[in-house]
């Protein structure tokens, strides 16, 4: 009778283990996916100034984003697009 108790206990011990594995590895699948998002985020930039092109913009074009945010829409193909902050 013992022996059944024992082993019960051994049980909820291994599922214990086995839960905190998981969360372990969970983690660290997270860990290493946002490492290589950052890296391919960053690696993927603008040529590494972080400017848009504006070549091709009007000076009211100028104006509006460096005021306001906003791409015009010949320009949102190639911009990251939206809102970037604003009043």
């Amino acid at each position: 009778m013992e022996d059944c108790e024992n082993t019960k206990h051994e049980d909820k011990g291994t599922v214990k283990i086995k839960k905190k594995t998981m969360l372990w590895i969970v983690i660290g699948v997270l860990l290493i996916a946002t490492i290589f998002l950052t890296i391919k985020a960053s690696s993927t930039g603008t040529g590494g100034t972080g400017k848009i092109d504006t070549t091709g913009w009007t000076a009211n074009d100028i104006m509006n984003y460096e005021m306001h945010g906003t791409v015009p829409a010949k320009a949102s193909s190639t911009a990251s697009g939206g809102m970037v902050g604003g009043c």
